[in-house]
């Protein structure tokens, strides 16, 4: 304990009592801080001072893998934000209650029987959430379609998503930024996450400008107005303004484009999930040779008691999970929280069973659910809550789990894939830990294994709440925990 000294005489012994209780005083306030810091080495305590933070703002848990014993905490039970590393709980209550092997359906419907290669009818295409259903896996799945010998649809195509119950939400509600993929709901038909890739690029001799859209949906208009300059390359989108008329289902790009800046792609969502989906299917039925003379519509299937005459099956929950945590796929993790909630409660899959679905789910586990919020399957939230050591008793969870590997090779490799391919390129920690990142404003977060110098492997989680955290405090906090948990 600090010492406070003052000499006074008998005289001034009054006046002493003033600055003898200030000191008092001072060393009460400094004690809760110290007491704080109980359990937490210097390097770290150094470590969340020199980024300013306040300890109040920081849950932190390393726990060594092989006997449990706990090298750092902090804050360990306080419940903050933890953003995209929710994503840990996700996908390990999704391999731990559906399986390694477990694959989503989608189904496609006749309504009345297929004559001399000919549908009198309409066509129903059902989907149930596959997490998957990117542009090749569903222009095979068209072609499966093709290959039952059908070859003109001469009443409507009806998308049936109803196996999500969803309340209607716009993409722009956490953040005002509807057109970011990041930001899609959930939809049980989606395509490409109901995602489009742009691709900007200059002509090779400088003159102009080339834009083009993967997938090239044909009802989706690209206008290019951008004309070439040249200049610096750290403006916003390099200068691009991007203008969307979704009704019209039109996108403009305008501005003048650094053609010394090379290529630039963009990842928008501007189409509804409906649209894009219709597009998608006249799209690939076109390539595959079919002709279609009705609508593409939304509607439910009807009570039929024949057999779909294509039934799609997706890449396995194992294949899936390594581009959700990776690659850190909101709408995907999404997917599986209903997913969760439909095999456990039964179907339409809502939020509310998958949020019940996979707190039971941790229990079972061995993980204290006490006090976690759930809102949603992704993280992308700010009513979210989990301790760190909440975490760190989840990432234990997926350490003894007989499918651990499948878990631990789903999260991004330090320095070589994923979310930290550009992190910890070089240097001693490449390829050495196995991590979740999250991060949206005032949040940063961090947990996952690390490998020790020594050959230990060591559970590691950070939480960062505060005004500072997303704007490099945090990360660098992180960065500070993971050389000293990698160097014991």
């Amino acid at each position: 304990m600090r010492k406070c000294f003052f000499w006074f005489s008998r005289r001034s012994f009054r006046r002493a009592l003033s600055p003898w209780t200030l000191c008092v005083a001072l060393l009460l306030a400094v004690q809760p801080a110290q007491a704080q810091f109980e359990h937490l080495p210097a390097p770290l305590q150094r470590a969340i001072q020199a980024q300013g933070l306040s300890p109040d703002s920081v849950g932190l848990w390393v726990q060594r893998v092989p006997d449990g014993a706990v090298l750092a905490r902090l804050n360990a039970d306080t419940p903050y934000n933890p953003a995209s590393t929710v994503k840990l709980a996700t996908s390990l209550a999704a391999l731990h209650e559906l399986g390694p092997n477990y694959t989503w359906t989608t189904e496609i419907w006749a309504t009345r029987p297929i004559r001399d290669g000919v549908l009198r009818g309409d066509l129903v295409i059902r989907g149930t959430g596959d997490p998957g259903m990117v542009s090749e896996e569903y222009w095979r799945m068209i072609g499966e379609l093709r290959r039952t010998g059908l070859k003109r649809i001469e009443g409507d195509v009806i998308l049936d998503a109803s196996h999500f119950q969803l309340p209607n939400g716009n993409p722009g509600d956490f953040n005002r930024q509807p057109l970011r993929a990041y930001n899609q709901l959930p939809y049980a038909l989606h395509v490409n996450s109901n995602s489009q890739r742009f691709h900007v690029r200059p002509e090779r001799r400088g003159n102009g400008i080339d834009v083009v859209v993967d997938p090239p949906l044909p009802g989706l208009e690209v206008v290019n107005r951008l004309q070439p300059t040249r200049g610096g390359c750290g403006e916003w989108q390099r200068g691009i303004q991007f203008n969307v008329d979704q009704d019209a289902q039109r996108v403009t790009f305008s501005g003048q484009y650094p053609v010394n800046c090379g290529n630039y792609e963009m990842l928008r969502s501007v189409l509804s999930p409906e649209a894009n989906h219709a597009e998608m299917f006249r799209m690939a039925w076109d390539q595959w040779g079919g002709e279609l003379t009705g609508r593409v519509r939304t509607g439910v299937l009807p009570v039929l008691h024949d057999e779909p005459i294509v039934r799609h099956r997706s890449r396995p929950l194992s294949d899936l999970i390594r581009v959700s945590n990776k690659w850190s796929s909101n709408v995907m993790s999404d997917h599986l929280l209903l997913t969760l909630g439909a095999r456990k409660n039964g179907p339409p899959a809502t939020m509310d069973k998958g949020r019940e679905a996979l707190v039971d789910s941790l229990r079972d586990l061995g993980v204290d659910v006490g006090g976690m919020v759930v809102d949603n399957g992704s993280g992308l939230s700010r009513d979210a809550r989990m301790t760190a050591r909440q975490l760190g008793e989840i990432l234990e969870a997926g350490w003894k789990h007989p499918h651990r590997p499948e878990f631990q090779s789903s999260l991004a490799l330090s320095g070589l894939d994923g979310t930290l391919r550009n992190r910890f390129r070089n240097g001693d920690l490449r390829g050495q830990m196995h991590l979740k990142t999250g991060h949206i404003n005032e949040v940063s977060a961090v947990a996952g294994y690390v490998r020790t110098s020594s050959g230990d492997d060591v559970i590691v989680t950070v939480l960062v709440n505060g005004p500072r955290a997303h704007i490099g405090h945090g990360r660098n906090l992180q960065d500070a925990v993971l050389e000293w948990a990698h160097g014991l």
